[in-house]
């Protein structure tokens, strides 16, 4: 698995960072904070082109209970899968990627925020596009390419409550 160092914010939450050396290591950090998601999280995903964003959702998806393929939403914006946690009610995952929008206007023009503030997960690859999605996020996770296969992992747990947990 892939290394981690852990610290305390300022705000009460946790900060964690990772270095992953292949994309089945980034799935497997995304599987591992599935865990801890609740209805109405918003996991606002930041980072470059090839940062492990999509690796990461993947791994997210399937901890969820998704066997479908999880594929990057950028030229459609959003993708909605149905997930089965083992037994418990199913929780949708919606996933947006905003790296083609121009600003929030597009953002609400697209009717987005009615998914964000559902009963499901939300997902969102570029959220840096819109401050206040990282905002209202329970969880911020910082992608940085390193090289060919490592990648640096910061995530922030806003939630105090969750923080210091297993992720």
């Amino acid at each position: 698995m892939s290394k981690c160092e852990t610290g305390k914010e300022r705000t009460g939450g946790e900060i964690k960072k990772y270095i992953t050396t292949s994309p089945e290591e980034t799935e497997a950090l995304g599987k591992e904070v599935s865990g801890v998601l609740q209805r109405g999280d918003i996991v606002a995903l930041v980072g470059e082109l090839g940062g492990g964003k999509t690796c990461f959702v993947r791994g997210l998806a399937r901890g969820l209970g998704l066997r479908d393929h999880v594929k990057s939403p950028s030229f459609n914006v959003l993708n909605i899968y149905d997930t089965a946690m083992d037994g418990r009610k199913a929780l949708p995952l919606y996933h947006m990627d905003l790296y083609r929008l121009t600003g929030e206007g597009d953002f609400f023009e697209a009717g987005l925020e009615e998914y964000i503030y559902s009963q499901g997960v939300s997902v969102i690859e570029w959220a840096d596009k819109l401050n206040s999605v990282i905002k209202n996020s329970a969880f911020v996770l910082r992608f940085t390419y390193i090289d060919e296969n490592r990648r640096e992992i910061i995530l922030e747990i806003r939630d105090s409550e969750r923080s210091g947990g297993n992720v």
